[in-house]
């Protein structure tokens, strides 16, 4: 049985694995919000790799990665496609060229949903197991492939999106942006 000590220390997780909270107050300002949850991001893919070769039972830290995917990248999801994207198609110019970059974000945000479904399934059956995940056959594969391919779409956002939403995004759409985000987490600005 894990005591409510060990359970809380463990949710921390070993040095350097723990997802950062963002301050509330960075809603208002979008695009660096944005930033920072795509560092919160890599940060979720350091720990997948790490539980990917977890024979230990680190119950705190898989608790809240699983909380992390079933929560926050759902969230961050649906503020790329509801808000960020859709406002780069109406602001950019032709020369930009982002369709097919965003067309190519999307079809990897459908493809993401189920691979976290799968990662979920691997984190939920560690917990009911008590064991670390890398017990679980297949399951280092589908975390290290899922960390391998959040971290190519965070390259191609930071590279291609994050420049030339901070170049054509108007003031008007950076404040809707923000009530429509902050919104979505029950937070008021």
């Amino acid at each position: 049985m894990i005591l409510e000590d060990d359970f809380i220390a463990a949710a921390v997780g070993p040095p350097g694995l723990q997802i950062d909270r963002s301050p509330p107050g960075l809603l208002r300002d979008p695009l660096e919000f944005l930033f920072i949850e795509h560092y919160r991001h890599r940060q979720l893919c350091r720990i997948l790799e790490h539980l990917a070769a977890a024979t230990a039972f680190e119950g705190g830290l898989i608790s809240t990665t699983a909380d992390f995917i079933r929560y926050d990248l759902a969230l961050h999801v649906i503020d790329e496609e509801e808000d960020l994207f859709p406002l780069l198609r109406r602001r950019a110019d032709p020369d930009d060229a982002i369709e097919d970059v965003l067309g190519r974000l999307s079809g990897e945000h459908a493809k993401d949903q189920d691979q976290a479904r799968l990662v979920r399934g691997v984190l939920d059956a560690a917990l009911a197991a008590r064991t670390g995940p890398a017990q679980q056959a297949g399951a280092a594969h589908v975390l290290r492939g899922f960390a391998t391919h959040q971290r190519n779409h965070l390259a191609l956002e930071n590279a291609v999106v994050m420049p030339l939403a901070r170049l054509r995004l108007t003031p008007a759409d950076l404040a809707a942006m923000s009530k429509r985000f902050a919104a979505r987490r029950g937070i008021v600005l």
